[in-house]
């Protein structure tokens, strides 16, 4: 069996990192030792910021842009990346966006716009990642879906689509590449404190607080904390999960 590279030469890709989730689990990862691409599509400036927390914190990161909906960009950004970090081998599929309304009044161009983002995105990146991943006989692939993907939320029917989607394309993946050394995990959070839910309306913030059974919205490290561990060597027996990070609400 081939020994697996030290963290320090592992190099880690996570879509969407420049705010929210994604931010916290680049900062995360760069914290475990990996070199982190922190891709991005119209905040320069937030990835940026990014990339100099981390390495005031003592870590090694870039900022990379491109459209992960877009195959040439994404094909660019794994370039890019190569060239400067080194070949991908932990790679976080977090991009995402909503366009949120009930399905008789969504436009056909908010639906595929949402699963462009949220899943095609996907299907690119780690299609472009195996290929360092299979070279190393290792890797760690973690997609972030939601608990909309699991459970449905009126008015987000392409929303949780996608996200359902990420769920059954990281199981199959997860079976497609287990013999060689790679894991393909899913984490579902639910209501986390982000931009998403600070544009919640107070009744809206009520409503969902009282449905969560811990109370309380979650915060971004939580979820960072189970993508560290999930892509680390200590998770190297699990595989092809769904892991909800929720405070209950599905419960």
């Amino acid at each position: 069996m081939t020994e697996a590279a030290p963290t320090s030469e592992r190099v880690a890709l996570v879509t969407g990192g420049s705010r929210g989730i994604g931010r916290a689990i680049a900062e995360e990862l760069a914290s475990r030792g990996h070199p982190v691409a922190v891709n991005f599509a119209h905040r320069p400036d937030a990835a940026t910021d990014v990339v100099s927390a981390i390495e005031k914190a003592g870590g090694k990161a870039m900022a990379v842009q491109a459209d992960v909906s877009n195959e040439d960009a994404v094909t660019a950004m794994f370039e890019s990346v190569n060239d400067a970090l080194g070949g991908v081998t932990v790679l976080v599929n977090n991009a995402g966006i909503t366009r949120d309304n009930l399905l008789l009044r969504m436009g056909a161009e908010d639906f595929d716009a949402v699963i462009a983002t949220n899943l095609r995105s996907a299907y690119l990146c780690t299609r472009t990642a195996l290929r360092s991943m299979l070279r190393a006989r290792w890797g760690r692939v973690v997609c972030v879906a939601s608990v909309a993907g699991v459970t449905g939320n009126p008015g987000q029917a392409n929303y949780a689509a996608s996200k359902a989607g990420l769920i059954g394309f990281a199981k199959t993946v997860a079976k497609e590449v287990g013999s060689r050394g790679i894991t393909v995990n899913t984490i579902a959070p639910g209501f986390i404190d982000t931009d998403m839910t600070q544009a919640l309306d107070e009744s809206a913030r009520q409503a969902t607080l009282e449905a969560i059974t811990l109370g309380r919205f979650g915060q971004p490290s939580e979820v960072a904390a189970l993508a560290g561990f999930l892509t680390s060597e200590a998770a190297g027996y699990i595989t092809g999960q769904v892991v909800m990070v929720d405070g209950g609400i599905a419960i």
